[in-house]
């Protein structure tokens, strides 16, 4: 159902009053906190969120489990909802015949993972909705992704699925189960059948897999549809560097280039869109996600200190003025997302017409805003059900504005922004989600130094203070979500590997030694609820799980794996501190991972960047003295050094940085800050004087 149709859910105090299964106007999942969940509240299909209630029930009734997961800025779910769970006639069927549940996937990803990885197994590819069939016991019969209600574009309908799918559970049972037991545990023993040594030509070889994919024309990598897939730009910036190869840089320079000029962009109220569903970053899937903001922030921030070219730097500036204005709590965290869709049409809140501009433009504005945004009469968008151009555009560039055609623009920006606000807008998905503001924080407290702009720094860390206030438990464990005044959910892999790393990043940035603290606290906690002793790497989920395995992902998908992030955490843990236990988790992990690695590395491209910084050579940059003043490492900023490191050690600090970083014992305390400069844990002679260490500090 369009947003705009949905019924006003009931009030807190109304609530109270429905009985458990939500009454005669509403399903289960009334009761529930999450966006995308609330938005099938008035499904009639009597719906269910994930728990032993719904399984005991399906047990009871001798009744399948349909598990349908998807999430609140999903267009294909909202889809899918208008045309089969808001239908009586597919309700009556699911209800019928199955107990249904409905996950939101960035909400529980441990579930998702699972069936994820069943549905890409059975069927060669995945996506969202993703829509399963389960045993009473949780194992996977039959899945896939968007179903219509009929038999169409060569998908089979809900109505035609569901009666098959129930008779083979009531007629042939026995075969049934003992299919969704083996299925089971073939992914299972897929997850365990990891082990061996990476490649020596590990690196070279993702670069040129990257470079067989890159589409040298328009930028970006293979064709339609094309993601921005930022993590890949991070690891082609360490292989230039490293290896002084261009052709590297310039597919980050010209894949970030295209990306800020197209569609992909929103140019009016600024931030990025999912993906680009043409081969030139015109048409964009125009959902926005937090995630996204955060990945390509960093891709953006460190090519600028590898250019210093101040395009790149100003997108990192727009991708922040979007955040504040949009998505941040005012208390600091970051929302998850806004949707693509309004009043029932996908694009629609960002779609421009020659005559809307009329409304708010005068003659000699609106001229220079269609010849430089590429606006027409006719249009470039397509309509979605005729696939027609209908007079609507999606404003885009040619070529990045002057810096005289910058100063006319961000008037008419603000223009064009206040009359785009007058319209009915699409659904903010206000859920605050611990990893990704953990990705987020990581970005900002790193951009903070690629730009040298304390502002976003100051912004991570009021996003690190909202984690610390609403998402942790007072042992230090964390939760996963934050809405409406209240935190829940078991945390998973992410949270904890993102949060170290965000930590580990404002600790570089700001030299304040509680964020280390915070960074070894979670590490610790995640090697105890997430470690694979038998095989090394990190699962997704604790071993208190219920859930029918314990996935363990490696690849990244649109945001870098938890697995990925928490090898670079080590490499960084382990560079700082010299303390070998560090470097033998990472190597167990590269281990486990390495005949995925081998095969496809550039399907791993946040792994290949954790094995640069631990391939190294890595230097670190130890600060010592009474006071530490953290603008002594201003010759750092705005500077690519991805394999320099920083520590600082105080009067108020020492005891705890000579136990983290046994090497700096010998580094006692003088009246005057010294400057020690290590390599693989030797320093040279030390420095002391500002001016001298600044000297030296030029030279990296």
């Amino acid at each position: 159902m369009p947003s705009s149709h949905r019924p006003t859910l009931p009030d807190a105090q109304s609530l109270k009053t429905l009985p458990e299964d939500g009454g005669e106007n509403w399903n289960r999942l009334v009761f529930e906190a999450s966006p995308y969940l609330l938005q099938h509240a008035a499904n009639p299909v009597d719906w269910h969120p994930w728990g032993d209630a719904a399984f005991d029930q399906a047990r009871s009734e001798d009744k399948l489990i349909f598990l349908s997961v998807g999430y609140a800025t999903c267009h294909w779910c909202h889809v899918m909802e208008h045309e089969s769970f808001e239908d009586d006639e597919v309700a009556a069927l699911i209800n019928q015949h199955c107990i249904a549940i409905k996950v939101d996937r960035e909400e529980r990803p441990d579930i998702d993972q699972i069936y994820m990885s069943a549905c890409q197994a059975m069927t060669g590819q995945g996506g969202w909705p993703l829509n399963c069939f389960l045993t009473t016991d949780g194992h996977p019969l039959f899945a896939g992704t968007y179903f219509p209600k009929h038999n169409r574009y060569r998908r089979i309908g809900m109505m035609e699925l569901l009666p098959k799918i129930a008779h083979a559970w009531q007629q042939d049972r026995q075969e049934t189960l003992k299919k969704a037991l083996n299925f089971t545990q073939q992914l299972q023993q897929k997850t365990a059948d990891q082990g061996g040594s990476l490649s020596p030509q590990l690196l070279q070889n993702g670069f040129q897999q990257l470079q067989n994919n890159y589409d040298p024309e328009l930028g970006g990598f293979g064709h339609a549809p094309k993601f921005p897939s930022p993590h890949q730009y991070l690891f082609l910036l360490r292989y230039w560097q490293r290896n002084d190869e261009p052709a590297a840089l310039a597919m980050v320079e010209k894949s970030l280039t295209a990306m800020r000029l197209g569609g992909l962009f929103d140019q009016v109220g600024l931030g990025f869109h999912r993906y680009s569903t043409d081969d030139q970053w015109l048409l964009p899937h125009f959902e926005k996600m937090l995630y996204d903001q955060a990945m390509l922030m960093l891709a953006y921030s460190e090519t600028y200190a590898a250019t210093h070219n101040p395009f790149y730097q100003n997108v990192s500036e727009e991708i922040l003025s979007y955040l504040m204005q949009r998505m941040q709590h005012p208390e600091g965290g970051f929302y998850s997302a806004e949707d693509a869709d309004s009043e029932g049409e996908e694009g629609k809140f960002y779609i421009w017409s020659t005559a809307e501009l009329q409304e708010c433009l005068n003659d000699d504005e609106q001229n220079w805003f269609q010849t430089t945004f590429q606006i027409n009469t006719e249009g470039n968008f397509l309509d979605e059900s005729s696939r027609q151009k209908n007079g609507n555009n999606i404003p885009h560039l040619r070529q990045p504005l002057s810096e005289a055609d910058q100063q006319r623009w961000q008037p008419l920006r603000e223009k064009l922004y206040q009359q785009r606000q007058k319209r009915i807008p699409p659904l903010k998905d206000d859920k605050i989600l611990t990893d990704w503001n953990g990705l987020m924080i990581a970005a900002l407290a790193r951009s903070s130094v690629l730009l040298g702009e304390p502002r976003f720094l100051q912004q991570a860390e009021k996003a690190f203070a909202f984690v610390l206030n609403h998402l942790s438990h007072a042992d230090g464990q964390l939760k996963k979500r934050f809405r409406n005044d209240q935190a829940g959910l078991p945390a998973h892999l992410d949270d904890y590997a993102f949060m170290i790393w965000a930590a580990l990043e404002l600790h570089q940035a700001s030299l304040n030694s509680d964020y280390l603290t915070h960074a070894l606290r979670w590490q610790e906690i995640a090697l105890g609820q997430f470690w694979d002793n038998e095989h090394g790497g990190f699962f997704v989920t604790s071993a208190e799980s219920t859930l029918v395995m314990r996935p363990k992902t490696l690849h990244d998908g649109a945001i870098p794996s938890g697995n990925s992030v928490m090898a670079h955490n080590l490499a960084t843990l382990y560079h700082l501190s010299g303390e070998t236990k560090w470097q033998d988790y990472l190597e167990q992990l590269q281990q486990t991972s390495a005949q995925e690695l081998n095969r496809y590395p550039a399907g791993h491209a946040f792994l290949l960047t954790a094995h640069d910084l631990y391939q190294g050579p890595a230097q670190t940059v130890v600060l010592s003295g009474q006071q530490i003043n953290p603008e002594l490492l201003t010759p750092l900023q705005e500077h690519f050094l991805p394999h320099t490191l920083c520590l600082a050690i105080n009067q108020n600090n020492q005891q705890q940085m000579h136990d983290f970083a046994p090497f700096t014992q010998q580094q006692i305390l003088a009246k005057e800050t010294t400057l020690y400069l290590c390599q693989g844990f030797a320093c040279e002679t030390p420095l002391q004087g500002d001016n001298n260490i600044t000297e030296r500090l030029k030279q990296l």
